[in-house]
């Protein structure tokens, strides 16, 4: 009886770690003006997965691993037009200087805890030179972003593994994907609560050209806590006052679009994306790396790696046709940030440090003090 009460606390125990609450638009807060895709996820963006592998061991170890792929074929053999834009440069992100020479990206993207890049790295190379129509690759631009989990982690202890960052590239599917403590946000926390992993999408509308935006965000930054607005870090006075480790910390944004985009209009549509942390209040402070990968996985404007002619022919999205993907950039990166907070669960990690949720139920009565909320029928 003793064992199997044990065995049930313990279950319990690991059921809350995983526990995934209603995101914002279940509690009729909505983000924005434009319509969020089927899943209002960055899997909207046809042909996109995200895989995670979560790492929770004994009292300390609280890390893991996200892979997000922009298309299901050989990513090094048919590159996507990509930018990155560093909001904020103090981080370690992975693969920047090729992605900025040559405008494409070849790997699978994957995000992780600070000291786990280069093995991150590591594997992206594996992964690529064991397809077989890469047999005669010699060189290979790993794309691996990051933010620090020390507080909740065992960081120094290097737990992620090359297979678990295989594994995570293996386990990526289109769909619904999890939120919160999983993957590389399960260590992660944002404003003073816990943060994780977080996702949204926007439709253009079709008279603009119907294309579809999504972002997926890695949270683990600080700043003055906004929602929808309204000003919920003063309402709760829970905002920095030492302005050092209260709003340090990283946000990794990782922006999927179906619009056929070059490299420089891409690394415009990456610039909004901060507007859109900026939005919840970041303030991508001084030891803040807030980096934005930016993908278009059009179809027809993959670079293929092996191109005999001397010309590459692209039809390519109008620099005036560009505002309303800005507009779906900022509104999708706000409200990932948002669902990263509203799907994460209390945590309690390294040292007993505790990173609590947000308080759900202050909020909704602030929101619904500052009459900003949908009732649902």
């Amino acid at each position: 009886m003793k064992n199997l009460l044990l065995f049930f606390i313990l279950f319990i125990a690991h059921l809350n770690v995983y526990a995934q609450n209603k995101r914002v638009r279940d509690y009729g807060i909505e983000i924005g003006i434009l319509k969020p895709g089927k899943n209002n996820a960055i899997t909207d963006v046809e042909g996109v997965k995200v895989g995670h592998v979560t790492l929770l061991e004994g009292d300390s170890i609280r890390t893991g691993v996200t892979a997000i792929l922009p298309h299901e074929g050989n990513i090094f053999q048919a590159k996507v037009p990509a930018a990155i834009y560093l909001g904020n440069g103090f981080g370690k992100l992975a693969g920047y200087s090729q992605v900025k020479e040559l405008g494409n990206i070849e790997t699978p993207i994957v995000l992780t805890n600070t000291l786990s890049v280069p093995v991150a790295s590591e594997a992206l190379i594996s992964y690529t030179l064991a397809q077989s129509e890469n047999s005669n690759v010699r060189s290979v631009n790993p794309v691996v972003g990051e933010t620090n989990d020390g507080w909740l982690n065992d960081i120094r202890g290097r737990h992620v593994t090359e297979t678990d960052v295989l594994k995570a590239i293996e386990n990526a599917k289109g769909g619904i994907i999890e939120e919160g403590n999983v993957g590389a946000g399960t260590g992660t926390i944002c404003f003073q609560y816990k943060g994780g992993i977080g996702t949204a999408s926007r439709r253009v509308p079709q008279s603009l050209g119907g294309y579809t935006v999504g972002v997926l965000v890695q949270t683990n930054f600080g700043g003055v806590f906004e929602l929808n607005g309204v000003p919920i870090a003063k309402e709760l006075d829970n905002y920095p006052r030492q302005y050092t480790y209260d709003v340090d910390g990283s946000c990794m944004i990782v922006v999927m679009t179906d619009a056929p985009l070059t490299s420089r209009n891409l690394e415009r549509m990456a610039k909004r994306a901060i507007m859109g942390l900026a939005k919840t209040g970041g303030v991508a402070s001084n030891g803040s790396g807030d980096y934005v990968i930016a993908v278009s996985t059009a179809l027809e404007n993959r670079i293929a790696h092996q191109n005999k002619s001397l010309f590459e022919q692209k039809r390519v999205l109008k620099n005036a046709a560009m505002t309303p993907l800005f507009l779906a950039t900022i509104e999708a990166t706000e409200e990932a940030i948002l669902n990263s907070l509203f799907a994460a669960s209390t945590m309690k990690g390294r040292d007993g440090h505790q990173a609590e949720a947000i308080p759900l139920d202050k909020i909704i009565k602030i929101m619904k003090a500052y009459n900003r909320t949908i009732e649902k029928e």
